[in-house]
């Protein structure tokens, strides 16, 4: 949930805000150390007040990243990302370029709920696109049995975020990781049968489940390019708290 001004009241968009415009140490910490290098720094491309903490999607996606003074090499166009993903692609929580020219894609989530997701592309050419980018992400990560797995239903959020760190990094050739960030021990959403605030074991099952039900084993071509990490709500501050 969001206020007019763009700035979440509660959620994981809440505390990633928080973390990216307030106390970035934080969350840079959890990440640099488990990356090669290590990088030293950040530079957080979204989410920003300066922007009414958009997620940024489709071309503004690549203008974000483009525009940071870490980046090292050129990246795709938009014709290229469009002809791999059709228009209105993922809205990404937040984006980031180290010191390294390392790229970060940003997935977080507060609840262990929130991984269900599945697509609601509605036309044909959409779909068809969809599918073969899918299926050529399946093959690179190796797993045969994955073509028999619809990504399409149930985890397609997390299928679509590998897609497109298949595209930057495999097919061209740029330094990228997906960043899970998993907050632990959010109390705040309205539904506590659903939203039930998740430890780090929980969350660590919870991603090791959906990844085999997508046909994936553990260690696969693109596994040293995901990175997990936790952050615990109550280490956060917040602005104007006691």
């Amino acid at each position: 949930m969001s206020t007019d001004s763009g700035r979440a009241v509660k959620g994981s968009k809440k505390w990633l805000q928080t973390l990216v415009s307030d106390c970035p140490w934080l969350l840079n910490d959890g990440i640099t150390s488990q990356l090669p290098g290590p990088p030293t720094n950040i530079d957080w491309r979204a989410p920003l007040p300066s922007s009414g903490y958009k997620e940024p999607r489709d071309e503004e996606f690549l203008e974000r990243l483009q525009e940071s003074r870490f980046l090292r090499r050129p990246l795709p166009s938009w014709s290229e990302l469009y002809s791999f993903w059709p228009k209105s692609g993922p809205r990404w929580d937040a984006l980031g370029v180290t010191d390294h020219g390392q790229l970060l894609l940003v997935e977080a989530k507060s609840h262990v709920a929130e991984l269900v997701s599945s697509s609601g592309a509605k036309d044909p050419h959409s779909i068809s696109k969809i599918s073969s980018s899918l299926d050529r992400t399946k093959q690179a990560i190796g797993r045969k049995s994955a073509f028999d797995m619809d990504w399409t239903t149930g985890v397609y959020q997390y299928a679509n975020r590998l897609a497109h760190l298949y595209f930057f990094h495999r097919l061209h050739r740029l330094d990228t990781y997906l960043l899970l960030l998993c907050f632990v021990n959010d109390t705040e959403m309205s539904n506590p049968d659903t939203f039930v605030p998740t430890t780090p074991e929980q969350w660590e099952s919870a991603l090791v489940h959906q990844e085999r039900m997508m046909g994936i084993r553990q260690r696969h071509s693109l596994s040293d390019r995901i990175i997990h990490v936790f952050i615990d709500v109550e280490s956060i501050p917040i602005a104007g708290s006691a």
